[in-house]
């Protein structure tokens, strides 16, 4: 009998890391795990569990000045130790042998190249080929992961792309080079259900094809569900749980893992619909230029949000849903006055929001990208006050801290030297939680969400939408909650509107959307959820 072996085999990994103040924070301790070919193995737990410090410290990523590692440590791939290469050998696995995608697309991207470029510079670092070779690659590669118009994106900047689209790019860079491992760090967070399913077939397609070991970090059980061979749980840095894709689901033998869970079934809000109106948008309408001419005339355009009309009520939720690019967070920021439109956004009392006293606190966003939306100069403390001492200019120190703790700790975050921390020494669930903290530090009455819940854990999702429906029952404030996650949607809104191509095609109850959905496009969304 010929026994199978793994292509990359983690033995008794053991990340430290060093503190401000000279102690040591276990990050990871004394777990092992092995990758096969063609098999995908998934990592789940929460925020902060060790799931991606361990794919960090297989790719060499961490900065050695900051962490500690055991030297029993054995990381092997292809039968060679790489725990002994130097980082010009890792540089050669890197992006060839063993690709990556990173948890959040706008800190891996250059802002300054375009998409196209970016593929290519990866594949021209690997493959002695011609770069009009290489920008043909990336242009395949681009269609290939589900991005449309990929000849005009190929032209793009990172900005100019929504989250889901960003994080396509990063995929179509990662697999460029045809890996035989390719570690993905919640890869289908920014998706929206229906791009979600294409990318998880893409991925599944692309791993029978060149036979890849996958590594698949994810919050999100039910992708895990559909995609996995294997599972390992991870809690506080500690493997608790291995077993089959099946067994874990079905038999569950750690308790950590059967509340992962319970948190991923969820439960859905149902209140009768009966509440005074906020704010009313009527006949928004967005387009953006994509190409001019030689006088700087606009010849063509795309139109993200095309005619809509939608109300925000007091102390309900109105969910927004649709694929990436369909418009979904363009319209928030509308709502937000943080985007140019054409048409009305009206308040309570039928005045234009930009003539409103006190607009500005009234309506408060959380943004999908919390790293690019935090700070990085200020430390929590400073970020969460920023509002405050806006708003409310005569508080002084003691009460600006008060308020901020106390908003921390609504929000989960409860250690004592949380305040005095900076936005990179936390996860991304936990930089997620400081943005929510920080919008609903000014007490506002209309808080718009743009993917809340996109960056956490099935868990801390359960937590935030908990809090968020506590929250809206005590201050009977009003959320524009924007998602791809149907499951969030459903467990949050009290209304439905389901976009696509900058339109509003179903408008209705969040009941009547899921149980007697009208478009098919509506019904395709909620079969690719389940």
């Amino acid at each position: 009998m010929i026994i199978k072996e793994p292509v990359l085999d983690v033995r008794s990994l053991n990340v430290r890391f060093i503190k401000e103040d000279g102690s040591l924070f276990s990050a990871v301790y004394n777990s092992s795990f092995k990758v096969y070919e063609g098999e995908v193995l998934a990592i789940v737990g929460e925020s902060g569990s060790g799931k991606s410090v361990s794919a960090l410290s297989i790719m060499g990523l961490i900065d050695n000045k900051k962490v500690l590692y055991k030297s029993t440590n054995s990381i092997v791939f292809n039968g060679e130790e790489l725990t002994s290469f130097s980082d010009k050998e890792l540089n050669e696995i890197r992006g060839s042998e063993i690709g990556m995608v990173f948890q959040e697309p706008m800190s891996s991207l250059n802002p300054l190249m375009k998409v196209g470029e970016q593929i290519a510079e990866v594949i021209l670092e690997h493959k002695n080929i011609s770069k009009k070779t290489a920008l043909a690659r990336a242009r395949y590669l681009l269609k290939l992961v589900g991005i449309d118009n990929a000849k005009e994106r190929m032209n793009a900047y990172p900005f100019e792309l929504s989250g889901g689209q960003r994080q396509r790019v990063m995929i179509a860079m990662a697999v460029s080079n045809n890996p035989k491992v390719l570690i993905l760090d919640e890869p289908t967070t920014a998706l929206d259900v229906t791009v979600q399913k294409q990318i998880l077939d893409l991925i599944l397609k692309l791993k029978n094809k060149l036979n890849m070991g996958i590594i698949f970090i994810s919050h999100d059980l039910g992708v895990v569900r559909q995609i996995a061979n294997r599972v390992i749980v991870m809690q506080n840095g500690i493997i608790v749980e291995e077993g089959s894709v099946g067994n874990i689901f079905n038999a569950p033998q750690h308790s950590y893992t059967k509340e992962l869970l319970r948190a991923f079934s969820g439960t859905s809000c149902r209140r009768n619909f009966n509440a005074r109106k906020l704010m009313e948008a009527r006949r928004i309408k967005v387009s953006f230029p994509v190409k001019k001419n030689l006088f700087g005339r606009v010849i063509k355009d795309i139109k993200a949000v095309d005619d809509v009309c939608i109300a925000l009520y007091e102390g309900k939720t109105l969910g927004l849903v649709g694929e990436s690019g369909s418009g979904k967070t363009t319209l928030g920021m509308c709502l937000a006055g943080l985007q140019k439109y054409e048409g009305e956004v009206l308040t309570a009392r039928g005045i234009k929001i930009n003539c409103e006293k006190d607009f500005r606190k009234a309506v408060q966003v959380v943004f999908q990208d919390p790293y690019n939306s935090l700070n990085p100069r200020m430390n929590i403390l400073e970020i969460v006050a920023e509002g405050i001492k806006v708003h409310n200019p005569k508080l002084n120190k003691d009460e600006i801290k008060e308020k901020v703790v106390k908003v921390l700790y609504e929000v989960g975050l409860k250690d004592d030297d949380v305040l005095y921390k900076y936005p990179h020494e936390f996860s991304g669930g936990q930089r997620q939680r400081i943005a929510i903290a920080r919008a609903l530090v000014v007490e506002p009455r209309i808080l718009i969400l743009d993917e809340p819940t996109s960056a956490l854990d099935v868990t801390v999702q359960a937590e935030i939408i908990k809090l968020l429906k506590k929250i809206q029952d005590e201050r009977k404030i009003s959320y524009l909650f924007i998602s791809h996650d149907m499951r969030a949607i459903r467990a949050i809104s009290h209304e439905i509107a389901v976009m696509k191509n900058g339109e509003i095609i179903e408008y209705n109850s969040a009941d009547e959307i899921f149980n007697h959905p009208e478009n098919g496009y509506t019904k395709e969304l909620i079969s690719s959820s389940c």
